[in-house]
């Protein structure tokens, strides 16, 4: 029974993966070309972005950026800067190629975090893999993996700029984005921890 009940779950992934190649193949090249172009010209070539405040998309978790260009069109949900940046190109982005776009920045290379040593980056690492039960805070490692590259529907982390970083924690902890997980998460946490956490995972 648990293996038939697997070979279905498999099953499952092998379509839903199908479809989303699919969605991305319906999308005619020179079409896919100018959305990336346009995406490019803020997250940086390949979607390596050499600006602070924009995160990094090459090497992301495709399910993550299609999740996050279809939760822009719902401006009661998100953060007011990134909705400034984001709601127009979002609405106007269907769903095919939002899959399509998702699928080729996280074919990319991702950009690897400098994995610094020192006090500040040891808690960071710390506070990543066990959390802070005290505080109620989890181990970030349980949804964004060991090294931060990201799990199923959890972001990559690993790689992103320190000052990006720095404002999403912020966004969540002060509910300005609703996350069922992450608020909760980020709840109790405090600057220092925020600035380890920044040291262990990014690249400035």
């Amino acid at each position: 029974m648990k293996f038939v009940a697997f070979l279905l779950i498999a099953a499952g992934a092998c379509l839903a993966a199908d479809a989303a190649a699919a969605a991305g193949d319906q999308i005619a090249p020179g079409e896919l070309s100018k959305a990336v172009a346009q995406c490019e010209s803020c997250h940086g070539p390949k979607g390596d972005s050499t600006r602070p405040d924009v995160p990094r998309l090459n090497g992301q978790k495709a399910t993550y950026i299609e999740s996050r260009l279809r939760g822009f069109r719902d401006v009661t949900r998100q953060d007011p800067h990134a909705i400034n940046a984001m709601w127009r190109l979002s609405t106007q982005t269907g769903d095919e190629m939002a899959t399509a776009l998702a699928q080729y920045f996280a074919a990319q290379a991702p950009t690897e975090p400098l994995w610094r040593g020192g006090a500040m980056a040891a808690k960071g690492k710390a506070l990543f893999e066990h959390g802070a039960p005290a505080q109620n805070i989890p181990a970030c490692a349980s949804c964004h993996v060991t090294h931060g590259e990201g799990g199923v529907t959890a972001p990559r982390l690993a790689g992103q700029h320190a000052a990006y970083l720095t404002d999403a924690m912020d966004v969540f902890r002060f509910a300005l984005r609703e996350s069922d997980s992450m608020h909760p998460a980020l709840n109790n946490i405090d600057d220092d921890q925020i600035k380890a956490l920044v040291a262990y995972l990014t690249t400035d």
